[in-house]
């Protein structure tokens, strides 16, 4: 229940009055502006006086939600939503508190996308800045309240705006000062100037946005100074979405040399980078600074003034805004995550092998017990190297990827599998190659591996100069000369072990962390069950998952079942949508007695569920990938059935499942029962 002094507080930060708020958008005055409660949920509550709607414990038990939808919405350009919000906890710890989800339903997805999740308690109003990418798709905001724990929990909403642009643009016209925070320190501060505002030493500059003194503009002055070295943070919200372009903003400063403004980005890791500082005293106008900004993962942007003592000065601040475009200073190649990355099922893509010889081969396996298929697919391409054809001793294959622009963060991320060699260590190693200093330093090497398996690697680094990624399988010796496999190959920006604020994509489970929303009629030792590495039964099951290898998978242990016992697995409920859907999943199925492994489609007016896809019988030693194309305009559940076959030999698992809005662009290839590898030209066998 809130507090009736928070009401102060809420009027305070009124966003924009009920009569002008755009699409998307309600301040709860009067009513909540095509915002509906779900009917099959808890209501929203509309507080009497109006500023916000609610719900809370007063009349619902822990656990219960309730459901705010929208009315249809369309974002052809970026657009910020910015939502204020108070959850409220009883006093003394509690285990279990409310959350608050924000969710975004597209008209031609069966799912929900989460783009926004707390259960941060306060004693005030908190405001969320939320990214929403342009897209000609209608849309629906979906706001979720879930109940914790205790007699006086409370979730409440007092604003909700949509506007074009993006949550890290902002000229602080506005009380709610587009989610920027002031990072606290006794004797330095940013604050709001311009306005009625008249409460700093400094003579302050008229507002960059109007050019009048009635403007507001952010900014920091070093009167109240007492150290070396203090410093103030004025701090952007979280980018949520992907985006990479130009920040610009005007700033003016007044100083002896006693005050340094700088810029820096810092991940949800708590990595700082520099990417802007003043390098000159500047003028008396408003200054323009242009900065090259990529958030290709949640971070913030930081305005750092540091003082070094009370004679500092000031520096003001107005009118950040954001270009999806280079700046006009720009300089280097910029970078595409596409053009850096492969899967060699329609050539080398921009990779590229020594002069000296091709070192390594592109090849394919059809389906077989026998030899391990590529990863993308079970039935496409991949490199190997260190064939019989080319080995010998002190051989070495190297593979160059494409330029990378220096003094940026990258993730690598690739799949390789080691066949034969008696000694593992060092038979592939990945090593950067800066190009202006001829030089290589060794960033990964395999030490030790399972036999035969798809295994995921993951490398991050950072150079100054442009850089190439090479991959270098080496033969140490005749005698002990292997194989080794390599494909898909990502090269993305950011850390790969950063830990990241964007939600899990929706519609996808890897079944790394749980079964996702997956459920089971009955749980037993027939049942469908998680797990990974190989499969109690020899001869039979996966070796590893199809993600990284080492991760979860889910399977049927046979020697638990009889023969003709079935195992159900239902997906999550999936909203019923127009247009055609694409289900794509991973499945194994390798042992002399496999049974069958079917796909259904179940809605709750019909009885009896309709087949989609089916597979019977031994299939091939390798993880393949199946493409399941289906329509539904009602309500359903996708069903992955498996049956138990003749022996204990028959285990079946599935693993990396994903529904997507549209048909499916590929056809999967046929298979077959065949043995060894065929190349574009010819073909090799082992």
């Amino acid at each position: 229940m809130l507090l009736r002094g928070i009401l102060l507080g809420v009027q305070a930060l009124q966003l924009a009055s009920a009569l002008d708020l755009p699409a998307g958008s309600c301040a709860f005055e009067e009513g909540t502006c095509g915002f509906d409660s779900v009917f099959a949920f808890l209501p929203w509550i509309l507080n009497e006086e109006g500023h916000y709607v609610y719900v809370d414990t007063s009349f619902a038990k822990q656990g219960e939600k309730a459901m705010l939808l929208s009315s249809d919405l369309q974002a052809e350009e970026w657009n910020c939503l910015r939502l204020v919000y108070q959850i409220t906890t009883p006093p003394g710890s509690v285990s279990d508190p409310s959350q608050l989800n924000l969710y975004v339903r597209f008209e031609d997805e069966s799912f929900d996308r989460l783009l926004w999740s707390t259960k941060e308690p306060s004693d005030s109003w908190l405001i969320a800045s939320l990214d929403l990418q342009n897209s000609s798709k209608k849309f629906k905001i979906l706001i979720e309240g879930v109940l914790g724990q205790g007699n006086t929990a409370s979730i409440a909403l007092f604003e909700i705006k949509m506007t074009a642009g993006y949550c890290i643009e902002c000229d602080f016209e506005e009380n709610h000062l587009c989610g920027f925070v002031n990072r606290w320190n006794p004797n330095v501060n940013w604050f709001v100037g311009g306005g009625t505002v008249k409460n700093t030493h400094s003579i302050l500059p008229e507002d960059h946005t109007f050019r009048s003194e009635q403007g507001h503009y952010m900014y920091v002055d070093s009167v109240y100074v007492k150290h070396f070295q203090e410093v103030a943070q004025l701090i952007s919200p979280v980018t949520t979405a992907p985006m990479s372009g130009c920040l610009s903003f005007y700033y003016q400063l007044q100083q002896g040399n006693d005050n340094v403004f700088s810029l820096y980005t810092r991940d949800m890791a708590g990595l700082y980078e520099e990417i802007w500082k003043v390098d000159g005293p500047g003028n008396a106008a408003w200054n323009l600074a242009e900065v090259e900004f990529s958030a290709p993962y949640p971070m913030e942007v930081i305005f750092e003034v540091a003082f070094n003592g009370p004679k500092g000065g000031y520096v003001a601040l107005d009118d950040i805004s954001f270009s999806p475009v280079h700046c006009q200073n720009q300089t280097g190649l910029p970078f595409s995550a596409v053009e850096s990355s492969c899967d060699f099922e329609e050539g080398l893509c921009n990779f590229h092998q020594d002069k000296e010889g091709p070192g390594w081969t592109r090849v394919r396996v059809k389906p077989n017990m026998y030899r391990t298929g590529d990863h993308t697919t079970g039935t496409g391409h991949y490199l190997l190297a260190n064939t019989k054809f080319t080995a010998q001793p002190g051989y070495i294959g190297r593979l160059y990827g494409p330029s990378l622009p220096g003094n940026m963060q990258y993730c690598v991320r690739f799949h390789y599998a080691i066949f034969g060699f008696l000694k593992m260590s060092d038979t592939l190693a990945v090593y950067i190659f800066e190009e202006n200093h001829v030089v290589q330093e060794k960033i990964w090497s395999v030490l030790e591996s399972p036999r035969g398996v798809w295994m995921q690697a993951e490398i991050s680094f950072k150079k100054p100069m442009p850089t190439k990624v090479v991959f270098m399988s080496l033969c140490k010796s005749f005698w002990d000369c292997g194989l080794v496999a390599l494909d898909d190959i990502t090269i993305q920006l950011g850390n790969c072990r950063a830990p990241e604020r964007l939600p899990p994509a929706p519609g996808e489970c890897t079944f790394d962390q749980d079964e996702c929303a997956f459920t089971q009629e009955k749980r037993n030792r027939s049942s469908w069950h998680r797990g990974r590495g190989e499969t109690p039964t020899s001869y039979t099951g996966p070796k590893g998952d199809h993600t990284t290898g080492v991760g979860y998978y889910m399977y049927i242990e046979a020697s638990h079942m009889v023969y003709g016992q079935k195992a159900h697995l239902l997906s999550w409920p999936l909203r019923g949508v127009p247009g055609k859907h694409c289900l794509t999943f991973f499945y194994h199925m390798y042992g002399a007695g496999t049974g069958l492994l079917s796909v259904f489609l179940k809605t709750e007016e019909e009885s009896k569920e309709s087949l989609l896809w089916k597979r019977q019988g031994e299939q091939s030693i390798s993880w393949l990938r199946a493409l399941v194309e289906y329509s539904c305009r009602r309500q359903h559940q996708i069903i992955f059935e498996a049956i138990r076959g003749v022996s204990i030999r028959s285990d079946i698992a599935i693993d990396d499942v994903k529904f997507q809005a549209g048909p499916c662009t590929e056809m999967e290839d046929t298979t077959q029962q065949s043995s060894g590898y065929s190349e574009d030209l010819n073909e090799i066998e082992y």
